[in-house]
């Protein structure tokens, strides 16, 4: 899925908005707080440590309904006009997506920084193959919206869907044996790829649902796109299986950091380019090129082959305190070499994890910096990516 911003909006508590599940949060005794213009769970009585837990082990269950959901199509119902007109505004390939497919890429400036990150998909049901399905940032959306309206070329539409759909993410080692009683062809699903299809199992009447197997936690799973009509009643049923429990947005910012996954507004913004942010795997070879076409090409291009730029890293602090975003990187003589932008205690890690930019001379594994925590320097290193492993499904 896309990643999701943490920007929240100056919004009166009283103009925020709601998803289809806010009654069933509110009733599950759950915390809610403002979030991008939002009123959201943050946690649930089972508390973060054992909600990120829980999903870890077995299966939690996300209402991520507040991030944006489009679609891209042409007049002339080609894919190659709609894939062509979407590469002009992001750094990946999109015309070689084969129905079905999925892949992670970004907005980008004039300047190659990074507006916004999103999943973007070829639909696979028949006589849709032409259109392109979008999931952004639930902070950023309404920019993203405007950003497409004034680029995309005549001929070429967007039907923002925010109003009709709901959007949940089953995540963890068991989801697939969850979601498989719905529906058996979710385990033909392999990492990055989707499908429609109809939900029934525990259902007494069917939904249906465009179903991906991706997420945000660096486990297995699902995200699951289903009208607002339908999401309450799938929610309760897939709740209905003992290992599943909801999740809020604190295990699933915890999370992500563990599975070194950038979050819009923190670790990647417009002050840096996709290369800097360590997503140039998201770039195939041939857009590496400063002609590629899209907005900011040259400077992914000059980031590329400027070996003194920033990148951002992973650092593990020695002992418990956490270093929080904002918190200043030293090297060993005391000289500032970058900051921490994503920061906090890592359950399944067992200690304090960060990600960070730092001079690019500093980013090898291994490297011994320091932290200025409280006004102290104490001891951290720079660390490989993720902290906890990738479990995602990547076939038999």
């Amino acid at each position: 899925m896309a990643t999701e911003t943490a920007k929240c909006c100056d919004v009166p508590m009283t103009d925020l908005k709601t998803t289809a599940l806010h009654e069933m949060h509110v009733a599950l005794d759950a915390k809610m707080v403002p979030f991008a213009g939002y009123d959201m769970p943050v946690q649930y009585p089972m508390g973060v440590l054992q909600e990120h837990l829980h999903t870890r082990e077995k299966a939690g269950l996300f209402d991520v309904s507040h991030m944006g959901q489009v679609f891209i199509m042409a007049d002339d119902k080609s894919f190659a006009t709609a894939a062509k007109a979407l590469e002009k505004l992001v750094p990946a390939d999109i015309q070689s997506l084969e129905p079905g497919q999925q892949r992670y890429s970004q907005f980008l400036n004039e300047e190659g920084g990074i507006l916004d990150d999103l999943m973007i998909s070829r639909l696979a049901m028949p006589g849709y193959e032409h259109a392109l399905y979008l999931v952004v940032n639930a902070g950023c959306k309404a920019e993203d919206y405007a950003h497409l309206e004034a680029h995309l070329p005549d001929g070429v539409r967007m039907m923002v869907k925010d109003d009709t759909l709901s959007l949940i993410a089953l995540q963890g080692p068991i989801a697939v044996e969850v979601l498989r009683q719905f529906n058996p062809a979710v385990a033909d699903l392999v990492f990055m790829t989707h499908t429609d299809l109809e939900l029934k199992g525990p259902l007494d009447t069917p939904i249906w649902a465009h179903v991906s197997r991706s997420g945000y936690t660096g486990e297995d799973g699902y995200e699951i796109s289903v009208k607002h009509d339908d999401v309450v009643r799938l929610t309760k049923a897939l709740l209905a299986h003992v290992d599943v429990e909801m999740i809020g947005l604190g295990a699933r910012d915890s999370l992500r950091l563990e599975a070194g996954l950038c979050l819009y507004g923190h670790d990647i913004d417009t002050t840096v380019s996709p290369i800097e942010a360590g997503l140039f795997w998201s770039i195939q070879k041939h857009r590496r090129s400063e002609d590629a076409g899209y907005f900011g090409a040259k400077r992914v291009a000059s980031d590329l082959a400027d070996k003194s730029t920033k990148r951002l890293v992973g650092i593990k602090p020695e002992g418990r305190a956490p270093a929080r975003e904002h918190t200043e990187v030293q090297d060993m003589a005391g000289n500032t070499i970058g900051v921490v932008t994503s920061g906090g205690f890592g359950p399944t890690a067992g200690g304090p994890v960060a990600m960070g930019y730092v001079a690019r001379k500093f980013t090898k594994a291994g490297t011994p910096v320091q932290l200025i925590v409280r006004g102290k320097a104490r001891p951290a290193t720079i660390v490989k990516l993720p902290f906890a492993p990738h479990n995602y499904y990547r076939g038999a």
